[in-house]
């Protein structure tokens, strides 16, 4: 190799060639790329790629934790000595701001495509993740005695998916006034008054007969790719599960695909009966209210939702595909046009980036193992979305 070529390579291709990778991974989810397809995209050979990264979860691995490398420094700056405890928080949220906005595809590949890492690697994440939170809720506790730990910990966890949000939606704003919006977001969502535990709602009732035989494999179906992810599982898994072979699965459903599809429609019916109801109201900031607890209400409530948020990352029609985001941006869209209302002093982007990080809060939370098991939990996400979106009493 002469100077000259070497002169001319990158400093840090490894670095490099990860951002390719993490982009296409972003757009087209872990599954749907290949080694062949970084390369090409970043423009080198398969074996020029091998020489940096072992295989595909060896670059998902390198992204994602490198995203926690940039947590764990900003973390350990912000609550060092060096600044003053009245200003940590602050601090502290300035500097994730910027990393979410500078780098909005390692959230999405930390909460979506983790999954399929290592199990040591998960285990890795979920325990620098666990000290970071603590970190976090410990400083918040400083600034508010009066919290219990697990709630400082609830509030951090909410504020760490206001960043996560820039992963869900491409809108955007200057990059400044975009960190400063997610900082008064988080900032929000950490000053926010949790509702006091109230007594149980009273147990739902139990529906009448037998559940069809299709029915019954859209449950299963559902479950198994809440638990494993669509990709995981199989067909005769699914039958199993649903307590038939599983070529008679097909008999309800010709595909995995098409059980994805019909778990997207079913979710997406359920939230705009919700919204429906919700909408029922006497002005726009009730509406709002009441739109939030709905959607709180479906998610902690309706399995197909949260497993059709990956429905964009499989194999299904494109057409599915296109009916399915357009079903999702008009639901967006309802919020937004109520904030708006509410709200008229608030640009259509901003408003659109404070809805977007309201939902991913709940979302967020409802899959939360840490979280998901306290007895006041709808209360307490319907508390922090009317937060995030500004409609407090």
């Amino acid at each position: 190799m002469t100077d000259v070529e070497r002169s001319s390579r990158p400093r840090d291709r490894k670095a490099q060639l990860a951002t390719v990778a993490a982009e296409l991974f972003r757009a087209r989810g872990f599954p749907g790329v290949s080694i062949k397809d970084i390369a090409d995209a970043a423009g080198v050979t398969g074996p020029a790629l091998y020489r940096h990264f072992a295989d595909k979860q060896a670059i998902l691995a390198y992204v994602v934790l490198s995203g926690f490398d940039d947590l764990e420094e900003a973390t350990a700056e912000a609550l060092s000595d060096s600044v003053p405890p009245a200003d940590q928080l602050e601090f502290l949220l300035g500097l994730l701001a910027t990393q979410a906005v500078e780098r909005r595809e390692i959230a999405a590949l930390w909460r979506w495509e983790g999954r399929h890492l290592p199990k040591e690697d998960q285990r890795e994440i979920a325990r620098r993740s666990a000290l970071a939170l603590a970190a976090w809720s410990k400083a918040l506790q400083a600034r508010r005695p009066e919290l219990a730990a697990e709630d400082a910990e609830l509030l951090c966890w909410a504020a760490l998916s206001v960043f996560g949000s820039v992963s869900v939606h491409h809108t955007s704003v200057a990059r400044r006034r975009f960190a400063q919006l997610l900082v008064e977001l988080a900032l929000g969502v950490l000053n926010a008054t949790l509702p006091a535990p109230s007594s149980p709602p009273p147990p739902a009732a139990s529906s009448l007969g037998t559940p069809s035989r299709r029915e019954q494999v859209l449950a299963e179906a559902t479950a198994l790719f809440a638990q494993r992810g669509f990709h995981d599982v199989s067909m005769e898994d699914i039958g199993a599960a649903a307590g038939i072979a599983g070529p008679s699965v097909y008999r309800h459903f010709p595909s995995k695909a098409a059980l994805m599809v019909a778990i997207g429609h079913r979710a997406a019916d359920r939230l705009a009966l919700a919204a429906e109801r919700a909408l029922q109201a006497p002005d726009e900031r009730s509406a709002l209210r009441r739109l939030a607890a709905s959607y709180v209400d479906t998610i902690l409530h309706t399995p197909e939702l949260l497993v059709s948020f990956s429905a964009d990352r499989v194999t299904m029609p494109d057409r599915d595909k296109v009916d399915l985001l357009r079903v999702q941006r008009d639901y967006v869209a309802q919020w937004v046009t109520l904030l708006s209302a509410v709200r008229p002093s608030l640009p259509a982007r901003e408003a659109k980036i404070t809805v977007h990080a309201a939902l991913t809060i709940a979302n967020d939370l409802a899959r939360t193992r840490r979280v998901a098991s306290r007895p006041n939990l709808a209360a307490e996400l319907t508390a922090l979305l009317h937060t995030a979106l500004g409609v407090t009493d």
